[in-house]
């Protein structure tokens, strides 16, 4: 069975229904606490009755700085919102790790955006260096990747349309929302991951439901086409992509056609004019929940809940 970490300001806690016992170890980064494997098992084998998990404030469970590596369009119900069609090549982006923000704390949309989206996604957690060559086979995970976290690659829709600029658009601080559990897995829970159910809401509403078997390609193919070109080290993250039902949906083929004749300014112009009465973005006062579990919870990686607001303002701002 996995087990469920906590990161709070006071050390790290192993979660044992709604209490939890604190580590006993040094470790300060993801990477020294996966390699501290020993502490984490005697934790979760103590007789402490341990602290309620009420009375904790979770941080990320993934420290930084660190390699943030993301999929693009890796599900299927994803690709067809977004209008693909036929064979998708497997792409990847890069975001600052500097957006990696707690489970609990506020996605701040910049007062330059407007169309802030939500992308639910599971988050590999590395347990050991992937040299760039490794080639990943199924049965090569457990020696990978350490566990599981939720994450949410939240996205500035108009930054990345316009400027066809990924980087910038999902790296504004607070635009990965992460945990609150880690989930470190035994081998034998690897069998379970596409047993996965990723669930993403917004004021209680259900935006996005979907299992990993809804995805393009897997965490092995992925890990072996990622390290063509890229290391990747304990403690680094990997975002495996999001399902469908995110607030961008590619306009209808005949507009599209359309859209391709006009010069770009009038052409965006136009795309966000009709994205203007979408009312699935976020805005201010927003609460995001997402959760993934599998069915019979073997691995629950909790629940994260985060509030969306606008930029505090300080004296200097005003003046």
């Amino acid at each position: 069975m996995s087990t469920n970490i906590l990161r709070t300001s006071g050390g790290w806690w192993v979660v044992r229904g709604d209490r939890a016992v604190s580590v006993d170890t040094k470790a300060v980064t993801t990477a020294e606490l996966i390699a501290d494997r020993d502490a984490v098992r005697e934790a979760a084998l103590s007789a402490d009755a341990g602290t309620p998990v009420a009375d904790l404030v979770a941080l990320s469970p993934v420290t930084t700085p660190c390699r943030v590596v993301a999929q693009m369009v890796n599900y299927r119900s994803h690709a067809r919102d977004s209008g693909f069609t036929g064979d998708i090549p497997p792409a990847f982006f890069r975001k600052a790790s500097g957006s990696v923000s707690g489970p609990c704390d506020a996605v701040v949309r910049p007062s330059h955006v407007e169309f802030l989206d939500y992308e639910i996604e599971l988050g590999l957690v590395m347990g050991a260096s992937l040299p760039v060559g490794t080639v990943v086979e199924e049965r090569d995970l457990p020696a990978y990747v350490a566990g599981l976290v939720i994450t949410d690659d939240v996205s500035a829709r108009d930054v990345q349309l316009t400027k066809t600029q990924f980087y910038e658009s999902k790296s504004y601080p607070t635009f990965t929302p992460t945990g609150p559990h880690l989930a470190l897995l035994e081998p034998e829970d690897f069998a379970h991951l596409f047993d996965l159910r990723l669930r993403l809401s917004v004021n209680g509403e259900l935006r996005q439901d979907r299992t990993l078997a809804d995805m393009i390609v897997r965490p092995a193919q992925a890990l072996t086409l990622l390290a063509r070109f890229q290391t990747l080290d304990s403690g680094d993250l990997l975002l495996t992509g999001t399902p469908g039902g995110t607030a961008l949906k590619a306009p209808p083929k005949p507009v599209e056609k359309i859209g391709a004749l006009l010069p770009p300014a009038v052409k965006w112009k136009a795309f966000f004019k009709s994205q203007a009465k979408n009312p699935h973005y976020l805005h201010p006062g927003d609460v995001i929940t997402a959760t993934i579990a599998t069915p019979d919870g073997r691995i629950d990686l909790g629940e994260q809940r985060t509030p969306v607001r606008t930029p505090v303002r300080t004296e200097a701002s005003r003046t």
